[in-house]
């Protein structure tokens, strides 16, 4: 056999020896998300405070939300006066735009004479952002198309702006926020709304966002939609009425909803981000590199025992 084809053969077989060793040596595939949450320990979740979690009974099921004094605490106190007061109990969800919000409240458009307010404020500063000293913010490494940098406070999507020092809540999917008029100042928690709908982050910074959902979201996504401008229900279609709204400091324990969240500030919240940023199911044949911050999963569970 010529010199040259042997050169040749031996060769290959080096390259077929070494493709063989880095097969070998190959790392294992990236686990999914749903095997980062099952190996998960004990304080990679956190529980939260029942003075933060309102409880939205309606006849389908309760609608767990968790408030964000971090960003809104005035408004957040008012939201607690009128849980306490049960200014909520007895209206309705009167408002189902595609691919926008569910509002509820006591709706002032339908002529009933005002409720009161009780123990709240009927006037609040507007809380569309916040400075950004004494925030926990863990940012995302992806470009955001609405701010510089964003990531999460304490499980809540949030966008910062570090020349001006400021931070806001951004308006994802399940985001709690509270209606105003044309003035910014006009709203004081009475009225308020959650996204059903494709993130419109166009509103950051022109509302005041208050919490977000953490389970129940589908009772709101799944009603239907009203047929009036900007998806007020009319003719026939009747709101769905609100049973109660209640914080879950004042139901008693054994009437609560055990919940945990995944906490956002942790190498496994990171993992987790990965897993969805490039999925390794056997199902993508093409990895995206990118996640949109309204993406990211918040995974809430019931602990064990």
């Amino acid at each position: 056999m010529h010199a040259t084809t042997l050169s040749v053969l031996g060769a290959t077989a080096v390259l077929v020896g070494i493709a063989g060793i880095a097969s070998a040596e190959a790392p294992p595939p990236a686990p999914t998300m749903q095997a980062l949450l099952d190996a998960s320990q004990p304080g990679d979740w956190r529980t939260p405070d029942p003075e933060n979690l309102l409880y939205m009974d309606l006849d389908a099921g309760r609608v767990v939300i968790e408030l964000a004094p971090q960003f809104a605490p005035e408004h957040v106190a008012n939201i607690r006066a009128l849980a306490r007061g049960a200014f909520w109990d007895g209206t309705t969800v009167y408002r189902v735009q595609d691919n926008f919000v569910a509002q509820f409240g006591a709706n002032v458009e339908d002529g009933a004479p005002p409720k009161p307010l009780g123990e709240a404020r009927d006037h609040l500063p507007a809380e569309f952002e916040r400075a950004s000293d004494g925030l926990a913010f863990h940012p995302l490494a992806d470009a955001d198309g609405w701010a510089a940098e964003v990531g999460f406070v304490d499980g809540f999507p949030a966008a910062r702006d570090a020349d001006a020092g400021v931070s806001w809540m951004a308006h994802c999917y399940g985001v709690l926020g509270a209606g105003r008029g044309a003035e910014a100042d006009s709203s004081n928690g009475t009225e308020l709304y959650v996204v059903i709908g494709q993130s419109p982050r166009q509103l950051d910074r022109n509302i005041t966002q208050v919490g977000r959902v953490l389970q129940g979201i589908e009772l709101l996504s799944a009603l239907p939609r009203g047929t009036g401008p900007l998806g007020f229900l009319e003719g026939e279609a009747q709101p769905t009425p609100i049973r109660a709204i209640r914080l879950a400091a004042d139901v008693a324990a054994d009437a609560r909803t055990p919940l945990q969240v995944l906490r956002t500030d942790t190498p496994l919240f990171d993992a987790v981000v990965e897993a969805r940023r490039n999925r390794s199911d056997d199902w993508y044949l093409r990895k995206a590199g990118h996640i949109d911050l309204c993406n990211v999963p918040l995974p809430v569970r019931t602990p064990a025992g």
